[in-house]
């Protein structure tokens, strides 16, 4: 039973303070004095609202004061590594647009201290409470509701500390035109290890912004106004996490590919070099969860069988590219690989058959592939079209192997990883890795009510969740 009833709740979640955090001057850290011009893979993302990420973590062992003191000054050494993230937006007359230095209020990092002592680690993680999902998701993050091009007049990030009964919740808010999944936990991660008393945090940060090519392309907006997000906010929408332990990934993956050898099989099939080529074409993990979610998802939604589907899955180009770039890279190096089916297809054939449309549209994008993809919206530049239009389509963002866990302020370990309110619509799903790691994954699946009780009760879906209890903090 949660510790707190509703209206407890609600008046628990005070604001306490807020100042503006600038980044520590050290000698040898980069030097932020000149614009940094978005790149083709940033520009997509003007649209879309800020990247919400926090972690849950058990009480610190530093009273309040202190624990700020220390917090801020790490936030203010990290900035050192990460100058960009203290300045702002602008558009210059020919409508390129930069990330600029900027000392005044709104170019300086947000740092917010909240208080919500009535709310336990358990009522946070609890996995049926959605009323407190919901207060977790509006109170403990900043910028809600922010679109990445509001950065012209808004900080490029923000930092909430949110004191709980028996833990701390760290909420971070960043421009998602500024940086994609893979430079916000790199990000974190030196947050994190600055305020432990590393010294030596990370490699140097690449600021280049080179991705593919350097592009005169503009984005145009109406009359200038900022663009709108690119779905609906307002619509009813159900969030739950489901936890896969490393022994349900690992049966998922092996009826996958099991099914294929049997059902090659029963027709007859398989030749030798099928057999040969099973190694090379081995289903992996996440393909599997990932063509699960689409079959139970789509069998929840009752789609006609001759209505496409899609799976959307946002994947990181950093190595796919010829040269590659660096793993430091910091900005957006992402695109959506899209994989369609009908509905028939998808649920009247097996688990394999869906995965393996999911893994050949991973694999062939190559170099090449993630070229052209950028120069077709070089002719047609435009934002990112987040949403599920069609009532029939499925987004995978985030990634189960984010380094969510490395994340120990000095304190010990996240206990949880959660997000806010930024990006979510029907279809909607991010990827974490599961605390207890070695395979696990957790997913966060936001789909509309009936859905989401669809898949509930969906048994082939169930059968490979399970609870997830807090035993070690």
């Amino acid at each position: 039973m949660s510790s707190f009833s509703h209206t407890t709740l609600i008046s628990s979640v005070k604001l306490i303070s807020k100042c503006t955090i600038l980044p520590e001057l050290v000698d040898d850290h980069p030097m932020f004095d000149k614009p940094i011009k978005l790149s083709i893979s940033d520009l997509p993302m003007l649209s879309c609202h800020y990247i919400q990420k926090g972690l849950l973590f058990p009480i610190s062992p530093h009273p309040t004061e202190a624990l700020l003191t220390l917090i801020k000054t790490a936030l203010s050494k990290t900035l050192s590594l990460f100058p960009p993230l203290s300045g702002r937006l602008i558009t210059d007359p020919d409508g390129i647009i930069y990330v600029a230095p900027c000392h005044t209020e709104s170019g300086v990092v947000q740092f917010t201290h909240a208080s919500a002592l009535h709310v336990s680690i358990n009522d946070v993680i609890s996995p049926v409470d959605h009323y407190l999902d919901d207060v977790v998701k509006r109170e403990f993050f900043p910028l809600n509701g922010a679109v990445s091009h509001d950065g012209h007049f808004m900080p490029l990030m923000a930092v909430q500390v949110t004191e709980l009964l028996d833990g701390v919740f760290i909420g971070c808010a960043v421009n998602h035109a500024v940086i994609d999944g893979t430079s916000f936990w790199n990000l974190f991660n030196a947050f994190a290890a600055t305020c432990r008393g590393e010294t030596r945090i990370w490699r140097p940060v690449d600021f280049q912004r080179n991705f593919v090519k350097d592009s005169q392309a503009v984005l145009s907006f109406n009359n200038g106004q900022r663009p709108a997000v690119t779905f609906d906010v307002n619509a009813p929408l159900r969030e739950r996490i489901f936890h896969f332990s490393k022994q349900a990934i690992a049966g998922l993956k092996s009826r996958a590919n099991t099914q294929h050898l049997e059902n090659a099989e029963q027709a007859g099939k398989l030749s030798n070099d099928d057999a040969d080529k099973r190694g090379r074409l081995e289903i992996s993990s996440f393909q599997s969860l990932c063509a699960q979610l689409w079959r139970s998802v789509t069998r929840a939604r009752n789609l006609e069988a001759s209505k496409p589907t899609t799976f959307r899955m946002a994947i990181n180009c950093r190595h796919r590219l010829r040269p590659k770039l660096d793993e430091c890279y910091f900005g957006n190096a992402i695109q959506s690989v899209r994989t369609v089916a009908s509905a028939g297809e998808i649920l009247s054939r097996d688990l394999r058959w869906s995965a393996d449309e999911l893994r050949r549209g991973v694999a062939e994008h190559d170099d090449g592939a993630v070229r052209r993809i950028a120069e077709e919206w070089e002719r047609e530049p435009r934002c990112f079209p987040l949403g599920n239009w069609d009532g029939a389509t499925v987004t995978m963002g985030s990634s189960a192997r984010f380094p969510v866990y490395d994340n120990d302020f000095g304190w010990g370990r996240p206990v949880a990883v959660r997000s806010g309110m930024a990006n979510k619509f029907d279809g909607k799903m991010s990827a974490f890795p599961g605390r207890e790691g070695d395979g696990s994954v957790d997913l966060e699946v936001c789909l509309a009510p009936e859905t989401m009780d669809g898949i509930e009760n969906d048994q082939e879906f169930m059968q490979y969740v399970s609870d997830w209890l807090v035993t070690d903090i």
